[in-house]
């Protein structure tokens, strides 16, 4: 057994070299350690960020919405299969329709497994704008109007339900119906039907003038400080600020062993019931992305999500059959992706524990 504490903590510490600063967490059987490495700031500037310190999580916010979706399927107030048209019926422009193609109208469900169809951005946005130094928050011009508007000059590339495309659209509409639906704001939503069942404290869409004080400020890979991203009404794609500690519950309640043990259980269990297959060893959950690896290297079971904003990178993953997890959070725009897949792989085939058990 390999000691979980300095295995999360040379994580940290090799991920400072190469970020301003950044926080690792790491799940092992019931245990759970986070370390800290690096500044919130530039040189000496900042403490040394650690489990509390907030961070934009970016696309891991999808993995809130795709659970907000669960909650409202299993409580009735919509259905996986409800057309985005039906839910925002009330709420689309005049003269603007939902894009169509094939037989299948596009559903709740098809945003939630990125087979809508959707282009990956909104309507006249482009890949490049996103990390432009003359559009320091690309998003923020994504309100809801804008989004329905732009919706009706959008063409679908392929039919509902055929093929996986990545959209950031999708999922932004998905919160955006979701919200509508359930008759609040998108932040509210997460926070009724995900936080509070769980007890999460610090992620937020708009964080608390206490809560932007331990927010690790966005730097870019070289160092320069960045404003922060603000989605608008496409927040349910990457708009909210989370800590490595609230991650690290919601990591736990994915291990759990059954669906009584957590609030969350039952819309947990249906996020990974739903399945589509990206390609042969790889499928799309709600909100969650799930692989196996070859057996050659332990075939081990792999689901995960990673983000990216202007200033932040971040990284949750998870193996329910080994009932390992890890976290990575860091304030540079630098992918933490292959050391935290390191850290994974390596709880996996060796196991972890306290130094105490």
């Amino acid at each position: 057994m390999n000691d979980l504490g300095s295995l999360v903590q040379q994580t940290a510490d090799r991920l400072a070299g190469q970020q301003v600063g950044a926080v690792v967490a790491g799940l092992a059987r019931g245990t759970v350690e986070i370390r800290g490495a690096g500044r919130t700031g530039p040189g000496t500037a900042g403490g040394p960020p650690g489990p509390d310190t907030l961070f934009e999580i970016g696309s891991v916010t999808k993995v809130f919405t795709s659970l907000a979706l669960a909650r409202l399927a299993l409580a009735g107030t919509v259905t996986l299969d409800d057309p985005l048209a039906e839910v925002l019926a009330d709420a689309l422009p005049a003269g603007v329709t939902v894009p169509a193609k094939g037989p299948e109208p596009l559903a709740l469900r098809h945003l939630a497994t990125h087979t809508s169809g959707l282009p990956r951005l909104p309507a006249g946005m482009l890949l490049s704008s996103l990390f432009s130094p003359n559009k320091p928050d690309p998003y923020a011009h994504c309100t809801a109007d804008a989004l329905l508007t732009g919706l009706g000059r959008t063409r679908l590339r392929a039919a509902p339900g055929r093929s996986f495309r990545y959209s950031n659209l999708g999922a932004g509409l998905l919160g955006l119906a979701l919200a509508h639906r359930a008759g609040v704001d998108y932040g509210e939503l997460v926070r009724r039907e995900v936080c509070e069942p769980l007890g999460l404290k610090d992620t937020v869409l708009e964080p608390s003038p206490e809560q932007t004080s331990r927010l690790a400020p966005g730097h870019t890979p070289g160092g320069r400080p960045v404003p922060a991203w603000h989605l608008a009404d496409l927040a349910g794609a990457g708009g909210l600020r989370s800590t490595a500690a609230d991650l690290a519950v919601l990591l736990r309640a994915q291990l759990a062993d059954d669906t009584e043990s957590t609030p969350l259980g039952p819309a947990i269990a249906l996020t990974r019931e739903v399945r589509h297959r990206v390609n042969p060893v790889a499928w799309m959950h709600l909100g969650w992305l799930g692989h196996r690896l070859h057996a050659r290297q332990g075939g081990h079971l792999q689901i995960w999500h990673n983000g990216g904003t202007g200033g932040y990178r971040s990284f949750v993953a998870f193996d329910p059959e080994r009932q390992v997890g890890v976290i990575v959070l860091a304030n540079t725009r630098r992918s933490v992706d292959t050391p935290a897949v390191r850290l994974l792989r390596t709880l996996q085939t060796t196991g972890a524990t306290s130094p105490d058990q």
